[in-house]
């Protein structure tokens, strides 16, 4: 039971993933952006002497680089999740048109198998009907024979 309950709650998670993660994937996106802004405002920060850049506004700039490659890292991480999700999903619709053809697969050759018993059906009884075709160009032939020669038999007489 806990197995079905799992296994329904990561197919209805499959489902939700793309949508829930593309917003992840936008927050994260607008989050670097911030950060690349609080960056270029940090590159312009001259506490120095004539204006000059200390080595702390240097080691300022250097962690917000840190932290924009920290998201840059965030980001392929979740870029990769949800390449692995549509890989599975893509390989889940694979599996569903294979058992699909499949069990078309099945459908046409239970077909296949009963047109040949028909056909068979149809030639067993054109075998049956032979006989009565023979038997009925006799009676024919034996009646038109007797109608001539009856015929003969008065116009003789």
């Amino acid at each position: 039971m806990k197995r079905l309950s799992v296994l329904s709650l990561l197919f209805f998670g499959l489902q939700l993933a793309p949508s829930m993660g593309q917003a992840k994937l936008e927050k994260l996106i607008s989050e670097r952006e911030i950060l690349i802004n609080q960056w270029n405002d940090s590159e312009d920060q001259k506490s120095g002497i004539f204006g000059n850049r200390t080595k702390k506004d240097m080691i300022e700039t250097n962690s917000w680089l840190q932290r924009i490659i920290n998201k840059d890292n965030q980001i392929m991480e979740e870029l990769e999740l949800l390449s692995s999700i549509e890989s599975a999903e893509l390989g889940q619709e694979k599996e569903d048109y294979k058992s699909i053809a499949f069990r078309c697969e099945e459908q046409v050759q239970i077909l296949k198998r009963v047109i040949s018993e028909k056909e068979l059906d149809i030639d067993a009884a054109k075998q049956e009907k032979r006989p009565l075709e023979w038997a009925s160009l006799i009676l024919f032939l034996t009646s038109l024979a007797l109608g001539l020669w009856l015929y003969r038999v008065k116009k003789a007489t």
